[in-house]
């Protein structure tokens, strides 16, 4: 049986945070954990990047990282905000994907900016898996998500948009 490295046992417990805003998805889910690296002190320098500039959530991930980090016993720790390459949907887990829609959350369809984005797709319902469904508002609980109705159960639904 082999043991993680230093790095690997770091960013299995960055990789343990929640999603503030979507408690099922871990920040590794949703893809914005870019990087876990320790610095001669025994820092430990975490790299995310948000799902958009100016995500409320950030502050409290960095929170939570800070805290996971020093239960951990490092209590110096640096959560640095990397904004390019923007983060796009298509850094989802497919984990990620799937926990969203046992959620109740309709995943991403489509790709980002490392694919082409096809319009037009049909968003499937979370709760019966139509796709019998139609756009309420563009914005829903969060500026990630658009809010949607599906025609068959009635059931509204929040949708991951596309982002890139």
């Amino acid at each position: 049986m082999a043991t993680a490295t230093p790095i690997e046992s770091l960013h299995e417990i960055a990789a343990r945070v929640t999603d503030p805003e979507i408690p099922v998805l871990t920040i590794a889910d949703l893809g914005i954990l870019r990087d876990v690296a320790l610095e001669g002190d025994g820092a430990v320098v975490v790299t995310i990047t948000p799902t958009y500039s100016g995500c409320p959530a950030m502050d409290a991930i960095r929170q939570d990282l800070e805290e996971a980090f020093s239960e951990a016993g490092y209590p110096k720790v640096r959560v640095d905000l990397v904004l390019s390459p923007a983060w796009s949907t298509d850094w989802m887990t497919e984990a990620g994907r799937a926990k969203l829609e046992e959620y109740g959350i309709a995943p991403p369809t489509g790709t980002g900016h490392r694919g082409t984005v096809t319009l037009g797709l049909a968003v499937k319902c979370p709760q019966c898996h139509s796709l019998n469904t139609r756009e309420l508002s563009r914005f829903g609980s969060t500026s990630c998500k658009a809010l949607y109705s599906c025609r068959d159960c009635l059931e509204p639904f929040d949708y991951f948009k596309v982002l890139s």
